[in-house]
């Protein structure tokens, strides 16, 4: 099977399936560019808000730490309390930044391809230490298109911090005759807008990576039309494990269905080809078809009902007109209520002298109704079963 798909050109779209599979496996579309754009955002956003409170207690912490008092100069234990105040410090400072930005590189994968937690895609393989496929790589089209937008971003970032710095140069400069408070809030909306402004260069790269890595990831899971086939057939299963499995079903049915002809009141024959169990009682609204069947099946519901001493009635209209027309479970149609209830009436009959004694009753001929004419059929016709079902009513 390798060998004939390895002749075919994959144009057929991935199925949901291996789409699944390659998740499991770790193979879904990433965007660096896309991940580094969210976290740049993220912190430019978070200097914008964050960035006059930060500075405002560094000033503070730094004052606090280069500003001893005598005693502290002369006391050698002084150093680790001012470092460990200063760890502190930090983290009380900078740790609502370092969570938004964990945040957003938890979040950040979302955007494309979702997350993926796979195994298989950290186990070691042989194959990735080939130094051939590695230089195949290097030099494919993908390995072209990174060494494209890592030049790109080069440049791009390159261009947006030498225009940044230059527009602002004079600022830059000033920072040094400022006092320290200002000096460190003028640092700060400077470094804001310097993130700002390469966040925009790196969405410009983010746009262009992110539809070439959708396409890229599509191309890679397409498939053979051979490869579809034999997905469907593991999915759905072989058409010979099908038709076993459809057997068996039958089986089944056919036994939970005998096991309520025992219960019937009567089953209508046509004698030979078709056989229909009914039961009634006064809770029920109609009468139920309890086991329905044509040829070997209404032969063995013909026999389980001689074996349980329930009547058999010869109506061959009135036969075909159910067997066509219900399935097991339903209740009768309702134009066959008349008919079933002439069959009823006579079996209930029949009961009662064979309890009580009396003169046998005489069969009555069922009235059919307008449109069941189609099911008066030759009975000496052969018994395959291969007839034609006319339309149920």
């Amino acid at each position: 099977m390798a060998e004939e798909n390895s002749g075919q050109e994959k144009t057929e779209q991935p199925t949901p399936k291996r789409l699944d599979d390659a998740k499991k496996k770790g193979q879904v579309p990433r965007s660096k560019e896309l991940n580094t754009m969210v976290l740049m955002a993220v912190a430019a956003v978070s200097f914008i808000m964050l960035g006059q409170t930060i500075m405002a207690d560094l000033t503070e912490v730094m004052k606090t730490n280069f500003q001893p008092s005598r005693a502290d100069i002369f006391d050698s234990r002084a150093v680790l309390r001012f470092f460990y105040a200063a760890i502190i410090d930090g983290v009380t400072l900078l740790g609502p930044f370092f969570g938004l930005m964990t945040l957003a590189a938890l979040l950040a994968p979302l955007t494309i391809g979702g997350w993926s937690f796979s195994m298989q895609a950290i186990q070691p393989k042989i194959s990735k230490l080939n130094p051939l496929k590695g230089i195949k790589k290097v030099f494919s089209a993908k390995g072209l298109m990174e060494m494209i937008k890592a030049l790109a971003k080069f440049f791009l970032v390159a261009a947006v911090a030498i225009t940044v710095i230059w527009i602002n140069r004079n600022q830059y400069l000033a920072l040094g005759s400022e006092s320290m408070k200002g000096a460190l809030t003028h640092s700060a909306d400077l470094l804001t807008s310097a993130f700002l402004l390469t966040t925009v260069a790196l969405i410009i790269i983010a746009a262009i990576d992110v539809p070439f890595q959708m396409f890229d990831h599509n191309k890679q899971m397409r498939m053979t039309k051979q490869e579809v086939k034999d997905e469907m057939k593991d999915t759905e299963g072989k058409p010979e494990v099908k038709a076993k499995v459809r057997q068996l079903q039958r089986e089944m049915a056919e036994a939970r269905m005998m096991e309520a002809v025992p219960d019937a009141d009567v089953v209508v024959t046509n004698p030979t080809h078709f056989a229909v169990a009914l039961k009634y009682n006064k809770d029920m609204r109609a009468p139920l078809v309890v086991a329905r069947g044509a040829d070997l099946v209404a032969a063995n519901i013909r026999r389980v009902a001689e074996e349980n001493e329930v009547l058999l009635v010869e109506t061959p209209p009135l036969a075909r007109a159910l067997y066509y027309n219900t399935d097991i479970g339903e209740e009768i149609p309702h134009d066959l209520y008349v008919a079933v209830a002439q069959i009823l009436a006579y079996v209930y009959q029949l009961r009662n002298v064979q309890k009580n004694g009396g003169k046998k009753p005489t069969q009555p001929k069922t009235e059919m109704p307008e449109g069941y004419e189609e099911y008066e059929r030759n009975e000496t016709g052969d018994e395959t079963g291969d007839e034609t079902e006319p339309v149920r009513h």
